[in-house]
Order: C-alpha cells, then structure tokens, then sequence
C-alpha cells in the first residue's frame, strides 16, 4: 500500500501547497463540504495543474468511490474534466517524476510556513515544488489517480443515467 492511500485530508500541509490562486489551506473545508466549482478553480487553472492537485484528487476520489451514484454531482465530473483536459497535452507517463505521491510532501517542495514572502517567491523564478521533477509529478500522480477511477466513473455511469453523457465524454478525454 502507498503512504499516499494512508492518509487523510488533516494530514497534508495544505497550507504550504499552492494552487492557482495561493496557498491551499481552505481545501479541507472544500472537499469536505463538496465545492466542486471552488475546488476546480485552484486545482487546474488554464490547463495548469498545481501543487494541491493530486492530494486533492486523491481524497475527492476516495470519497467518489464509496459514493450512491445518484447523489454525484455534475460539477464534479466537470471537476475531473478539467483535470483530464490539462493532462492530455502533457506527456504524464514520459516525464521525469516522483515516485511515490508522498514524496511530494518533502520538505524540499514544501512552501515556507509563513506567507508574507509569497509574491517574491514567484518572481524570484522557479519557487519551491515548481521545479521540473515536482512540476511533473503534479501532471503524472493525477494522471495516474484518474485513471485508477475509471471503474468508479463506469459504475457511475451505469448507476445514473443522468451523469452518463458527460462521463462518457471524461473518459473519452481520459484516452491520454
């Protein structure tokens, strides 16, 4: 088992995580109240994926699978939409990576604790966690979570009728 299926959404350092618009400290709060829209908005940002996107993912997922299909949300699938789109120009599998989702919680790709030097780590150049290896691992482990759910999305699919046009559509933009 991956230390990443271990974990819950207390245990990421969401606060020292981007997304697409800062840091990622009100994710929990999101995932557990199910904000799909909020979600996607800082997980993927015009086909950019960041540092809250597998974690993110992984516990979205998680939840998915053990979901009633009739009570999936359309904005959720739209959510995994967005993810897949931002993946099919990307070469997931190619590109150098972590291994393990864990090791992205290193302290190496972690943000600093305090946030006041925030803008000057953007314009300082590549800040922390955006170099190369760990900017692909962000594209590889959610490519990699999306396409273990794709069981989950087919019994969704069979489940709800009402969901099944735009599933159909995510797993045919899933054939990355």
């Amino acid at each position: 088992m991956h230390a990443s299926e271990e974990m819950n959404v207390e245990s990421i350092p969401w606060q020292r995580l981007t997304t697409a618009y800062g840091r990622g400290k009100e994710l929990p709060r999101l995932i557990n109240e199910e904000e799909y829209r909020e979600i996607a908005n800082l997980i993927e940002h015009q086909g950019t994926l960041w540092q809250v996107t597998p974690w993110a993912l992984l516990f979205l997922l998680k939840k998915l699978k053990q979901k009633d299909a009739q009570i999936v949300q359309p904005e959720e699938i739209v959510l995994y939409g967005a993810v897949a789109d931002a993946l099919a120009d990307h070469g997931c599998e190619q590109a150098a990576h972590v291994e393990e989702m864990a090791a992205l919680l290193a302290e190496r790709y972690l943000w600093p604790v305090s946030e006041e030097e925030d803008e000057e780590q953007w314009e300082e150049g590549e800040p922390r966690g955006y170099e190369e290896v760990a900017f692909s691992s962000y594209y590889y482990h959610s490519h990699q979570l999306l396409k273990a759910a794709v069981p989950t999305f087919e019994r969704i699919s069979r489940e709800n009728r009402g969901l099944a046009d735009k599933i159909s559509a995510l797993l045919d933009r899933m054939e990355f």
